[in-house]
């Protein structure tokens, strides 16, 4: 100890963690005010107010109340949050509420989940192509549009009142 005895002695190794381990916790009776960059997992049971930008796992509990941008990897919403949310998996919960826009890749709403806004979901997929039934397109062929014109009655209306 300070220098005394043998120098073998190593300082403790902090273990590396993942992104699923929790490491920030904006607990249930704090206001929190600026930003969240980590490289692990965070759960906000209070209220915060800022940016959360973290490459780990985001649980916003029930009862939490966050007004904020969020980047997480996977977002599990059961309190409020007000702003844009992007991540790869985003699950609203049965009383989760988001009042701001989704860039996700996968999304999950329970029932009783409330979302206002936009939703983007990555992939260039396109629509399927939907095409009428053999015997509908030879009916729809073989019928002539028929054109109606409501003008022409309420010029005869008008003139036969001269």
């Amino acid at each position: 100890m300070f220098g005394r005895g043998e120098k073998d002695e190593k300082a403790p190794v902090r273990k590396a963690t993942g992104p699923a381990q929790i490491e920030t916790v904006v607990g249930a009776n704090a206001h929190f005010r600026g930003g969240i960059q980590a490289d692990g997992g965070a759960r906000v049971d209070g209220v915060f107010e800022g940016t959360i930008d973290i490459t780990g796992n985001l649980i916003i509990a029930e009862g939490a109340k966050v007004i904020a941008d969020i980047k997480a990897n996977n977002i599990s919403i059961s309190g409020a949050v007000k702003g844009d949310v992007s991540g790869n998996k985003v699950e609203i919960l049965e009383h989760g509420c988001v009042w701001g826009n989704l860039k996700v890749n996968s999304l999950l709403l329970n029932e009783g989940a409330y979302l206002r806004g936009q939703t983007t979901m990555a992939g260039d997929r396109e629509p399927p192509m939907i095409e009428a039934p053999k015997g509908a397109r030879e009916e729809s062929a073989s019928v002539t549009p028929k054109i109606v014109d409501v003008e022409p009655k309420a010029k005869e209306q008008a003139e036969t009142e001269d």
